[in-house]
């Protein structure tokens, strides 16, 4: 059996910095993600962008870890931003009682009221 792996870009734009991910963010992976966080908020962005439309599956340590890093960018300064949640996590943020405390942006509901920008917190 294979281990599940997440994988994890990054690049910086104007003000914000822009981590993608794709895979499963739990106890094994979640470190990386942290480490990537962390990594990106050095630069001192306004704000983290999660692209987490590739991320297949979250677990607790993965949620637990989310929290975290959303504590770690208030302390920086910046926000951090869940983007392009998949149907999967967007339940997952509402069942666990998370989805409030994050701010999330979803291109789709975006577009579909017309103001370029879906983001809730």
């Amino acid at each position: 059996m294979t281990r599940p792996e997440l994988e994890i870009s990054v690049r910086h734009e104007a003000d914000k910095a822009v981590v993608t991910l794709a895979g499963e963010i739990d106890i094994g992976t979640a470190p990386r993600l942290t480490a990537a966080v962390e990594g990106a908020l050095e630069s001192n962005p306004v704000r983290v962008e999660l692209d987490m439309s590739g991320v297949t599956f979250c677990d607790s340590q993965g949620l637990g870890t989310l929290v975290v890093l959303n504590r770690a960018a208030t302390r920086s300064r910046s926000v951090l931003v869940l983007a392009e949640l998949t149907d999967f996590l967007d339940r997952l943020l509402h069942v666990t009682g998370l989805h409030q405390a994050f701010t999330i942006q979803n291109d789709d509901a975006a577009d579909a009221d017309g103001t370029g920008d879906a983001a809730t917190s």
